[in-house]
């Protein structure tokens, strides 16, 4: 039988080509941008996740894994040494392909983001030749975040940084399919290069500041800046990232958190900071964050013990020099621990050391980057999800935090100015004035790494603290005790 439709009939057809190609289409498009398969890791543990697991900030911040595997070697000029990704001072696993701290994730092809452990994870050596050991939850004393930022600037800035030259280097080392090339090519590697650009603009107010160091950061502008649209104005929060470990009986004793105190609920503190690393909020893995919360609460500080020996005898005569002098504010289950000493409060000078006319309290610097505009700013800004945030504050002042693990939190002062832990025992005019950061062979003799001499100025970072917000003034507990009892103290100090 004819059909009685020709013109019809020929127009279904062209249609049903028209829906095959665009599903086609479409699904080559998601395949190839948005497909987002559960994370392969190694293992299923937290401290795997925490180590490499994603928190998000792929979605945003992804660089394309095989953009970024070969960026050492094409733009060597723009790291601080030898060594590729390493020279920025990352801690790294034998036999894995990122570094702890970074985690790969597919989202229609393979991209690299940043996670917790970048800034919470600690190396160590007893020699100079020695192999580095991973304290996970510590302060990172060798990674340069802002370095690694501003490589990644000048790399995009680089005319070199073409497709032609990117996929050279590629060629190297993987073979990819003709698609892939024609994905990166065309697409990949220009949008990798404008978005990192555009990320310069955004963190174009470090120009301006005092460069953060080895194991130091600010904390909150580029949260203002990229989250919450406030202002920095002129405000510098470089700081030394905090250790997080023993975070239960911080919970339990009700203890602000942050150097300043900005935040007493470690839920929203957890959540915030991955937002703070480039997750949008749309994105947030709330549910494995809240796992990887129940573990950090359980994970414990490492022993000076384990690694060093100490003399029992002048520890115990320590002790009630602790007692006295610093558990009020420091011991766990102390009166004043945990919670916010404001730079206005008399306390700060009722240790009775003459400050040869400083200021009593520590460099104010960090205590006033965060501003009451920007806590409100954060305790609206999840208002239209489940987990909004609520208890964000501006406190003008300092947590009088514990001291667990306090031998691998050197150097000490919520900015990091003080390289040794006896030199916190001394008045700031007898302080170190400049050292360097970076170099993670520990001395256990004075409780602090190796800040000076040629491989510290080699692989450091120099420190002067009299450059804004590096200050080493305050802290004057203790600085009276008589040197025996000093020697004591720390003696006890390294029990902790």
């Amino acid at each position: 039988m004819s059909d009685k439709h020709p013109k019809q009939s020929k127009w279904r057809r062209v249609l049903t080509v028209l829906l095959i190609v665009a599903a086609l289409g479409g699904g080559f498009v998601w395949w190839n941008l948005f497909r987002e398969p559960a994370q392969e890791l190694a293992d299923d543990s937290m401290e795997e996740y925490f180590k490499y697991g994603s928190i998000g900030t792929e979605q945003q911040d992804g660089i394309p894994y095989w953009i970024w595997l070969v960026l050492p070697k094409m733009f060597p000029e723009y790291l601080p040494g030898a060594g590729g990704w390493a020279s920025l001072g990352f801690g790294w696993e034998q036999g894995r392909d990122l570094p702890v701290g970074f985690s790969k994730k597919v989202i229609g092809f393979e991209r690299v983001g940043v996670n917790c452990a970048l800034c919470h994870t600690a190396t160590l050596r007893e020699t100079p030749t020695g192999t580095p050991t991973i304290y996970l939850g510590g302060p990172p004393n060798r990674v340069d975040v802002l370095g690694y930022q501003r490589f990644l600037f000048k790399s995009a800035a680089d005319p070199r940084f073409d497709a032609g030259n990117i996929l050279g280097q590629i060629a190297q080392v993987y073979e990819m399919s003709l698609l892939d090339r024609l994905l990166y090519r065309y697409l990949l590697i220009p949008a990798t290069r404008k978005a990192i650009l555009e990320q310069r603009e955004q963190f174009a107010w470090t120009d301006s500041r005092p460069d953060w160091g080895r194991g130091r950061i600010d904390p909150f502008n580029p949260v203002k800046v990229r989250a919450l649209g406030v202002d920095p104005g002129e405000t510098t929060g470089n700081s030394d990232m905090q250790s997080i470990w023993n975070l239960a009986p911080r919970v339990e004793h009700g203890m602000a958190l942050h150097w300043d105190g900005l935040n007493t609920d470690l839920t929203e503190v957890v959540l915030s900071s991955a937002i703070g690393d480039g997750t949008l909020p749309k994105v947030l893995p709330v549910k494995k964050l809240k796992e990887l919360e129940n573990w950090l609460k359980a994970l414990p500080a490492p022993k000076f013990t384990d690694r060093f020996p100490v003399d029992r005898q002048l520890a115990a005569a320590g002790e009630p020099i602790y007692r006295e002098a610093c558990a009020r504010c420091h011991a766990m289950d102390g009166e004043k621990t945990g919670q916010v000493l404001t730079l206005d409060d008399p306390e700060w000078a009722d240790a009775g050391t003459d400050t040869g006319g400083l200021p009593p309290f520590t460099d104010r610097h960090r205590a006033d980057l965060w501003t009451p505009e920007a806590a409100a700013a954060y305790n609206a800004y999840a208002a239209d999800y489940p987990w909004d945030f609520s208890h964000f504050r501006s406190t003008g002042g300092y947590v009088n935090v514990p001291l667990d693990g306090l031998w691998l939190r050197a150097p000490y002062l919520h900015n990091g100015s003080v390289p040794y832990l006896g030199e916190l025992l001394e008045p700031p005019q007898r302080r170190t004035e400049v050292f360097h950061r970076g170099l993670d062979v520990y001395d256990p003799a004075r409780m602090g790494f190796v800040s000076e001499g040629p491989d510290a100025e080699r692989l450091g970072s120099r420190y002067d603290t009299r450059v804004i917000g590096n200050s080493n003034q305050g802290h004057l507990w203790g600085t009276d005790l008589e040197p025996e009892q000093k020697q004591a103290l720390i003696e006890y100090l390294k029990l902790l």
